[in-house]
């Protein structure tokens, strides 16, 4: 059996979902399990990485324990890693406003994926994201002779990540419909 590891940018994921259905549909309902297997097909699920970062309590208390109880969620999923990253809030140069950064999920997603092909935990990794900067990690899990395969989210993927993998999978409101309870 083909053992697949699924690398998700939660950024990217929330940000192309809300694109394609406009705050129609919420996080909370989107069924991981389905997504995830209709990347997998018949191949075996070993982990699932979804990095984000938790909200800051501060700035919205009802957003943060929306986002708790999806976290919460995603947790009980088998074989689902939660991985927190910094959100690093700046100020807005010459006004009194603050917007936040999600930091390190990039290289965590990045070494994780390098590490998992070294150590043999999977033969293909899924990159859910469009983001270009994983090129070099891309290249270096082929360079273990595993498979790569890009799940992306069209106007806002990176030509050079998509080119750069075995395959490409474009993430359309058709597919994505079957995900939502």
């Amino acid at each position: 059996m083909v053992r697949v590891s699924i690398f998700i940018d939660g950024n990217n994921l929330y940000f192309g979902l809300k694109r394609i259905y406009s705050d129609s549909r919420s996080l909370m309902d989107f069924n991981f399990r389905k997504f995830c297997g209709t990347l997998v097909q018949e191949r075996e699920i070993v982990d699932i990485y979804y990095y984000n970062a938790t909200l800051d309590i501060a700035n919205n208390l009802n957003k943060y324990k929306k986002q708790q109880r999806f976290f919460d969620k995603l947790k009980r999923i088998p074989r689902f890693n939660l991985i927190l990253c910094k959100l690093v809030k700046r100020k807005l140069k010459n006004v009194n406003e603050y917007y936040y950064v999600l930091k390190e999920d990039d290289i965590h997603m990045a070494v994780d994926m390098v590490e998992g092909a070294v150590d043999n935990k999977f033969d293909i990794a899924i990159v859910v994201s469009g983001d270009g900067d994983f090129v070099p990690a891309v290249k270096a899990v082929q360079r273990k002779d595993k498979k790569v395969e890009n799940a992306y989210f069209g106007k806002t993927s990176s030509a050079n990540l998509k080119q750069n993998c075995d395959k490409s999978i474009r993430l359309n409101k058709e597919m994505l419909d079957k995900c939502f309870e």
